[in-house]
């Protein structure tokens, strides 16, 4: 298929990297040079605006930072006009990022006034996944746009799941990652308890492991450096996840509790946690880094 992809960021740049793998024709758009020239490397088609990467394209996907970039992007930002408005072929139109639900709804609902398709597919499995094509795509919209989007989101994805209309994948990824800053944080105060009491890091992971404190942040992701070949925390929390985007998600958390009155007393500790980590100069460093408040 014809795709566009915009966003070429730490995600965006494997994903669409997996489509040129599958085979599809991939026209690319970002605002860091580098990136672009690196995906032109591997086979993809650059353009000079998001307009015309989407020019002739079936499909559309962007993986953008913040909600403000995708609105901007496909509603305009008042100087300029919006993508939605240039999109005559009437692709498909996919936004892998995360936003809130509130957003998502107001770009899914100018979309369809333009007679387009417009799906949320955030997705969950970091950089690990999005390189090796294994991420888990969680789709708001309609049916029969999920079927259509479901053979171009295998090629970067090993689970889709379809969530519910418009802004229902929003809210599934809010909610898994509310968890996931819940469970990184838990696992950051177990280990720095044991190790001030003079348990060995790695011996104390393996036992949790393998006994009821086990979870992904403990199994796939440990945070205390050295523990776990080839995690964030064994690079000096360079690349993954950022802390600053751990922050916003919660953030996001927080913003849709509030509007449905919903209680999350440990998501509102995890994500003042973050927050507070951030604050402190680890925004852009991996979120497993929360270990270094612990740690002290």
């Amino acid at each position: 298929m014809n795709i566009a992809f915009i966003g070429l960021g730490n995600m965006g740049s494997p994903m669409a990297a997996n489509l040129l793998s599958a085979g599809h024709d991939v026209c690319v758009f970002d605002l860091v040079e580098a990136a672009m020239a690196d995906l032109e490397g591997q086979g993809a088609r650059r353009a000079d605006s998001a307009e015309a990467a989407c020019r002739d394209a079936e499909v559309v996907i962007s993986m953008l930072p913040a909600g403000a970039h995708v609105l901007g992007l496909y509603l305009g930002d008042g100087a300029l006009p919006g993508l939605l408005d240039a999109l005559a072929q009437k692709p498909l139109v996919i936004d892998a990022s995360t936003i809130s639900p509130d957003e998502t709804r107001r770009v899914g609902e100018a979309a369809a006034a333009r007679g387009l398709t417009y799906l949320d597919a955030p997705v969950s499995g970091g950089i690990g996944g999005a390189k090796a094509g294994t991420l888990t795509f969680i789709v708001g919209g309609r049916e029969a746009g999920f079927e259509q989007a479901r053979p171009v989101l295998e090629a970067m994805g090993k689970n889709i799941f379809h969530a519910g209309e418009v802004g229902a994948g929003q809210v599934a990824k809010i909610c898994n990652n509310m968890l996931l800053g819940i469970l990184m944080s838990g696992t950051a105060e177990a280990l720095a308890l044991g190790v001030k009491n003079g348990l060995d890091p790695a011996v104390l992971s393996e036992i949790m492991k393998q006994s009821s404190g086990g979870n992904w942040a403990l199994n796939v992701y440990n945070p205390w450096p050295g523990v776990m070949e080839g995690s964030a925390a064994s690079r000096d929390y360079q690349g993954g996840f950022l802390t600053d985007l751990m922050a916003k998600d919660l953030g996001l958390a927080w913003e849709l509790a509030l509007k449905t009155r919903a209680s999350v007393p440990m998501g509102s500790q995890a994500r003042n946690l973050f927050a507070l980590h951030s604050a402190q100069g680890s925004g852009q460093l991996d979120f497993s880094s929360i270990q270094w408040l612990y740690r002290a």
